[in-house]
């Protein structure tokens, strides 16, 4: 073999090799929007180009990401509404306690209260001062924070 021939068979080799690279990225692009394309609900299973796969991605990013606001919001709201209960629960616990110390009587004293006398806001009658308290959460669900 000359000189010529090693080198016509270095470039078929190198291109040979070049394009086998080439293939192989290719394929794994296939592949990959193959895989978005079966992670968007609206598309699964179904035939789509490259660009409904990614404008499609696109707007099913955008949902998950109001979806999760949206979520995050619930979260916020019911760490509030375990906040106010939690110090319901405190004040009315130490109504009670209150009750006691003072020297309170049992249910006989005819005040109705099971707690020596002391009414709270889990007794069959409230106070003024523990009205139930009613808040709005962001247009969806109302809040009721005191337990009946």
């Amino acid at each position: 073999m000359s000189d010529n021939d090693e080198d016509f068979e270095s470039d078929a080799d190198k291109r040979a090799h070049h394009n086998a690279l080439e293939r192989k990225r290719r394929d794994h692009i296939k592949d990959s929007f193959h895989g978005l394309r079966d992670s968007i609900p609206s598309l699964q299973g179904e035939k789509a180009s490259r660009a409904m796969i990614l404008n499609k991605a696109t707007d099913y990013i955008q949902h998950m990401k109001r979806r999760n606001s949206s979520h995050q919001q619930d979260i916020d709201d019911l760490k509030r509404q375990n906040s106010i209960l939690e110090q319901q629960a405190v004040r009315a616990l130490e109504k009670i306690r209150g009750g006691k110390q003072q020297g309170g009587t049992t249910g006989a004293s005819g005040s109705g209260g099971s707690y020596g006398g002391t009414r709270t806001q889990f007794d069959q009658g409230s106070s003024s001062e523990s009205e139930p308290e009613t808040k709005e959460l962001t247009g969806r669900k109302k809040l009721r924070t005191e337990a009946r």
